[in-house]
């Protein structure tokens, strides 16, 4: 979500300071946030200004203190925003001021503006809102790198994504869809939840609430007892036997959280016999450039299909 901050123009690269939120004592609860000022940075070589804000669910992890900013980037809250670029470093091509763009940063987007190097932005499409653009570049990069990436997701594949009504979820559940999956079980822990992802445009062919029912069961069910292709977990230790299970024979899982705890007692049986690949997955702590190259795959394979 973005959140547009009334700004005073940008005359000059000598501001003395920006608004930007702030965490007192560095961490805690969300009482520590407070509107204050940081020093206004300058774009350098490669790099460009951006008159930005942006919200996401793991800035409420870095608050509480158990995300740090990975090293070099700005210890301002904000991974990813959309907004004008003010101002442009040396030796960037094919971008003016004024454009308007959405991106991906380490860190940084909870403030007036924001540096960032040029490879991390992509232009805003204009029948996006600020809104729907600053949603769409850790969740759908996220998404697109655990399935693309990492689970090597095929047409006529079964998926199986949990947290399905999370911003990285229904980004996942929409990749596989237009990546033509055959089908898409979501799991969420409300009826609301699971109705609204499956009427989603592109959204879940099944859907199993978690709390209440055996989700390995739906998805044998929806794949004639085949199982899923791929899974995608945010969830860890509570979902791991049922996710095992879940899977088909060279099933590939990506793990994207441990939200429920890290540790399991493990059967490595079924990963043998079914010659399973389970693989963890980051974004942020990720390099320069393996997150330059991420953006620009994600730009030509997706992003011109992004719709309001």
């Amino acid at each position: 979500m973005v959140l547009r901050l009334l700004t005073r123009p940008l005359v000059t690269l000598k501001h003395i300071a920006m608004r930007a939120i702030l965490i007192k004592d560095g961490k805690g609860p969300i009482e520590n946030l407070y509107l204050g000022e940081a020093p206004t940075p300058t774009p350098r070589s490669g790099e460009v200004l951006i008159k930005a804000f942006g919200l996401n669910r793991m800035d409420i992890s870095q608050r509480e203190g158990f995300y740090p900013p990975p090293a070099g980037s700005s210890s301002i809250l904000g991974v990813e925003f959309s907004g004008h670029i003010s101002a442009i470093g040396a030796y960037v091509s094919g971008w003016q001021v004024d454009d308007e763009v959405l991106g991906l940063a380490g860190g940084g987007a909870y403030a007036e503006y924001i540096v960032l190097p040029v490879s991390h932005i992509m232009r805003k499409p204009d029948h996006l809102s600020w809104v729907e653009a600053a949603s769409i570049p850790e969740n759908f990069l996220t998404a697109f790198q655990a399935l693309i990436l990492c689970a090597e997701l095929k047409q006529d594949a079964d998926v199986l994504v949990h947290a399905g009504a999370s911003g990285v979820g229904v980004a996942a559940i929409q990749l596989a869809r237009f990546y033509e999956a055959r089908t898409v079980t979501a799991t969420a822990s409300t009826q609301e939840k699971l109705d609204w992802l499956l009427g989603l445009p592109n959204g879940a062919t099944h859907v199993a609430n978690y709390k209440t029912e055996d989700f390995s069961t739906i998805v044998k069910k929806a794949t004639d007892n085949k199982g899923a292709d791929v899974v995608v977990d945010f969830v860890g230790k509570s979902h791991w036997k049922r996710n095992i299970e879940s899977l088909a024979i060279d099933g590939h899982m990506t793990m994207l959280a441990l939200l429920s705890g890290s540790e399991v007692d493990v059967d490595l049986k079924p990963i043998l016999y079914k010659r399973l690949r389970i693989q963890g997955s980051t974004l942020r702590s990720r390099s320069v450039p393996y997150q330059a190259d991420l953006i620009t795959r994600y730009a030509s394979a997706i992003f011109a299909h992004v719709l309001s």
